[in-house]
C-alpha cells in the first residue's frame, strides 16, 4: 500500500471531506483504500471537534471578552457584530428543515468537518446518539463521494 497517498487523502479528509476521495484517483489508490482513508480522517477530525466544541466555543467567548475589555480600557468603542448573519440564518433553516438527523448528515459533509461538527455539537451535543448519526453520515457521504469519484473520473 502507498502510505504517503493514504496519508494525503486522510489529511485532506480531516478538513474538507467532500473533496478528499477525488484525490485518491491521481494518487493511485483503489476504491476501498480511498474510502477508508477519507472516512477515517473525517471520523477522527469529527470526533475531536465534536467533543472539543465546548472548549472551542469557550475559548472564542474569552477571546471576544478580552478584546472588548482591552478596547474599553483604551477608550475605543467596540462595534458589535451582527448576531444573526446569513450563515446563522442558513444554519437554522437547515436545522428546521432537516432536523437532527439531517443536520448530522449534512453539516460535516457540506460545510467542513470542523465547522460542521461544532455546529452539530452546539445544537445537539447533549443528546447521546448525536455523534453516532454524524459518524453514519460520514460513512454514507464517503461512500457516495468515493463512488462518484471512481465511477465518473476513473479510466
Amino acid at each position: 500500500m502507498n502510505w504517503a497517498a493514504f496519508t494525503s487523502v486522510f489529511l485532506v479528509a480531516t478538513f474538507k471531506f467532500l473533496f478528499s476521495p477525488f484525490a485518491g484517483i491521481p494518487l493511485g489508490l483503489d476504491f476501498m483504500t480511498t474510502f477508508l482513508a477519507a472516512v477515517s480522517g473525517a471520523s477522527l477530525s469529527s470526533f475531536l471537534f465534536y467533543y472539543g466544541a465546548d472548549l472551542f466555543m469557550e475559548l472564542s467567548r474569552r477571546k471576544k471578552l478580552k478584546k472588548i475589555s482591552e478596547s474599553l480600557e483604551k477608550g475605543i468603542l467596540v462595534e458589535q457584530n451582527k448576531k444573526f448573519t446569513w450563515t446563522n440564518k442558513t444554519t437554522l433553516k437547515l436545522k428546521r428543515i432537516f432536523g437532527k438527523i439531517g443536520l448530522c448528515f449534512i453539516a460535516p459533509s457540506l460545510l467542513s468537518i470542523p465547522i460542521g461538527s461544532i455546529i452539530v455539537a452546539k445544537f445537539y451535543g447533549r443528546e447521546k446518539d448525536t455523534f453516532l448519526w454524524v459518524f453514519i453520515g460520514i460513512i454514507l457521504s464517503g461512500l457516495i463521494t468515493t463512488s462518484l469519484a471512481y465511477f465518473v473520473f476513473s479510466e
